[in-house]
């Protein structure tokens, strides 16, 4: 990997954020990249505690004091396990605007963080992880899993629209030896009008054939147009389900460790939310998903 100047993983101490940190650390460590570890603590709850408290900012100040030491020690945990420097950032406010903040400030290349946590990290879908991924201008890895080894193969589905050649950029920088699995989902307009309508079963699947075929053929296309070895890609032409419910079972057929997808395709209407197929993806799937910025 080579497109990040600085990777900023965010940490709320919980486990799954430790996983994601760990899983920058690793990313930075193979990409010669620096490594920001960030934690937030929340303003507006600060000064409720110094409101409400007779010692509330004494309070206030312990618990800023321990959230810096628990930070310093977590970033030099992760400095000792990787051979790297970390540099650690507290910041008061809110959790999603001070990681896009700090992501802006320093221009980082890839935001990380959990999908679960403590506090504001808890839940996937309408959580802090997502949110930062609809509203940030730069790519996000949302982590799921304790890394052990670099991403060995990605699943990449492609509408074929504008972003899908900068999803496959971003999959080999972030993985430049993983095996690439291209994907496009086969949605086939009239077919169930069509059965309606009383056309032959023969007929429909003729329609799908030739439908998948060219899926296939504009796959191979996308593949060497972006220059990819043929030892290193796998195309898969899929039908039947919802895309969602297809890129999914495809990351368990194809043993995919990562899964890269656009923040929306196509058919989006607003830059501000995420794709109803990219939000599935990520509540559903069991992958890391790396939500492409544009």
């Amino acid at each position: 990997m080579n497109m990040q100047p600085t990777i900023v993983t965010a940490t709320d101490f919980s486990a799954p954020s430790r996983h994601a940190a760990q899983r920058a650390a690793l990313m930075a460590k193979s990409s010669a990249a620096s490594l920001t570890l960030l934690h937030t603590v929340g303003g507006s709850a600060l000064d409720d505690l110094r409101r409400w408290l007779a010692d509330g900012s004494q309070a206030a100040h312990a618990i800023e004091a321990d959230a810096r030491q628990r930070l310093q020690d977590l970033a030099a945990e992760l400095s000792r396990s990787q051979g790297i420097v970390v540099r650690a950032q507290l910041s008061i406010g809110h959790p999603v605007e001070q990681v896009i903040r700090h992501a802006d400030d320093v221009d980082a290349g890839l935001v990380v963080t959990g999908t679960r946590g403590a506090g504001f990290f808890r839940g996937v879908v309408g959580s802090t992880a997502e949110r930062i991924a609809k509203r940030s201008s730069r790519p996000v890895l949302m982590v799921r899993q304790l890394p052990h080894e670099p991403y060995r193969r990605i699943l990449v589905p492609v509408d074929f629209s504008a972003w899908s050649r900068s999803a496959i950029e971003l999959a080999l920088q972030v993985a430049p030896e993983a095996t690439l699995v291209l994907m496009h989902a086969v949605e086939l307009p009239f077919e169930g009008k069509m059965r309606i309508a009383g056309v032959a079963e023969e007929t429909v699947s003729r329609y799908r054939d030739a439908a998948r075929r060219e899926a296939q053929q504009r796959l191979h296309d996308l593949a060497a147009d972006v220059g990819l070895n043929a030892d290193r890609v796998r195309l898969s032409t899929p039908s039947g389900a919802d895309p969602w419910m297809l890129i999914v079972q495809d990351e368990q057929e194809q043993d995919c460790d990562l899964v890269v997808i656009g923040r929306q395709g196509r058919h989006a209407v607003d830059e501000f939310l995420l794709g109803s197929t990219t939000r599935m993806v990520i509540s559903e799937g069991a992958a890391d998903v790396l939500i492409a910025s544009r």
